[in-house]
């Protein structure tokens, strides 16, 4: 900049001494030569102070920028400060919890779930009667990185154990997603769904006797999510093969595989449904049955149907919602039964199971539900009689009403009576249950 002023000024100077500058052809005596040269040096002298000066304002605008510059510098330096310690917080694990328990008060005392003719497997039926402290949860979640989210979830009940501990991505292209490790099934409405999460105080009779109250195990699962306007979600699921219906992680560790579809949408402001079919397929090796030396090995098919809508005015349920859901189930079993005794006959079974479900909340923080569902046992044989396979001309079926309080949606409170003929003995079942959940917790799925 200075080097440009310079020469500028010297231009001047140039310019008006040069020939080409127009002067009267009177001013050539000596007088008139003084008196430009006198204002020549005026002019020089002029030009002189206002480059000082620009120097001058130059120099100061130069100061004044390397100061600037210093305090961006220490303000970018603390900005990135700042913003490594949000990012190390954003990557550190949030922390729920999830408290559950309840009181039953049967009638007769001497009741016991046991469908005739299912054999069981989890922690199927209501519980102990009392008080009891449910299955509650730990749960540790966050994004790994910009490619995966992890999440832990330990169940505390009588005992602690790893319910699900899984990688899921959240990057892959085309709507594709895979799922890494321990967690549940995506089949059906209600298997993937931890049991707080539930409308009424017990899975439904369908979960228990034919999933244990829900499927998960080790392994991978595959979706896709269509790009409709519809939601369209299915996926593959490839497990060991250790926990019921499967048992013995046949097939070299590799013992179940699922497919699953699932649809849904709104059908205006207020109502929104949706729809799925699924199958499990589990290859079983010395399933324990119900009876001590009792076994099946063999295949077992259990397929789904599924459904549920829901309502809210203009999509508002605040102050009135209501669902309407319900599931089918049929499960074929194909193999040897080694009863207690020890003899193994062919068995070819046939099984089924539905429920149907309505809940209304009918004012704020108030709902009230209803639940009818039955199972169908078959008929496998004269030759099982006697055992676990046995239905005993017993039909199960049960029927539940409950209300709920919520004072958020982090805490309920649940009165529930059902009476189940599901078993052998029939039985009057009160419970008083209670749920809260505090610390980080997602948000539900539809």
């Amino acid at each position: 900049m200075k080097p440009n002023i310079i020469v500028s000024a010297v231009g001047v100077v140039l310019c008006l001494t040069s020939p080409g500058v127009a002067v009267p052809t009177h001013a050539a005596d000596a007088g008139d030569i003084q008196k430009l040269k006198k204002e020549l040096r005026q002019i020089k002298a002029g030009y002189q102070t206002r480059i000082e000066q620009l120097e001058q304002r130059l120099d100061d605008a130069e100061t004044a920028n390397d100061e600037t510059n210093d305090k961006m510098d220490d303000l970018a330096v603390e900005v990135s400060q700042q913003g490594n310690q949000k990012a190390a917080n954003t990557f550190n694990p949030g922390i729920g919890v999830v408290l559950t328990g309840k009181y039953l008060h049967q009638d007769p005392s001497a009741y016991q779930f046991a469908p005739p003719g299912f054999v069981l497997g989890g922690e199927p039926g209501p519980g102990a009667p009392g008080f009891e402290l449910g299955e509650s949860e730990l749960n540790l979640s966050a994004n790994v990185d910009d490619y995966f989210y992890g999440s832990v979830t330990l169940s505390f009940s009588k005992t602690a154990s790893v319910e699900e501990a899984y990688l899921q991505t959240i990057a892959l292209p085309y709507g594709f997603s895979a799922k890494l490790g321990r967690f549940f099934s995506s089949i059906g409405y209600l298997s993937s769904r931890h049991t707080h999460t539930d409308d009424f105080a017990m899975r439904p009779l369908a979960y228990q006797v034919f999933l244990g109250g829900q499927y998960g195990d080790d392994g991978v699962e595959l979706s896709w999510l269509a790009p409709t306007d519809l939601y369209w979600e299915s996926g593959m699921e490839f497990y060991r093969g250790d926990t019921f219906p499967a048992a013995g992680a046949a097939n070299h560790g590799q013992g179940v595989t699922t497919v699953f579809t699932h649809i849904g949408g709104d059908i205006n402001d207020s109502q929104s449904w949706r729809a799925g079919i699924s199958w499990l397929g589990a290859k079983v090796e010395n399933r324990a049955g119900n009876h001590y030396g009792e076994s099946f090995s063999g295949a077992s098919d259990l397929l789904i149907a599924d459904f549920i809508w829901k309502w809210a005015p203009l999509g508002n349920p605040l102050i009135h919602n209501a669902k309407f859901q319900g599931e089918y189930f049929q499960r074929n079993e194909r193999g040897h039964f080694r009863d207690s005794s020890g003899q193994v006959n062919a068995l070819d079974s046939g099984q089924n199971g539905w429920y149907l479900q309505g809940i209304y909340q009918f004012m704020p923080k108030w709902r009230v539900g209803l639940r009818y569902e039955e199972l169908d046992a078959g008929n496998p044989g004269s030759v099982f009689a006697g055992s676990t396979l046995d239905p005993v001309n017993v039909a199960p079926k049960q029927a539940s009403l409950m209300f709920d309080w919520s004072n958020s949606e982090f805490s309920r409170m649940r009165f529930q009576y059902s009476r189940d003929e599901s078993s052998s003995l029939a039985a009057n079942l009160w419970i008083l249950q209670y749920i809260a959940a505090f610390g980080a917790h997602g948000a539900h799925t539809f």
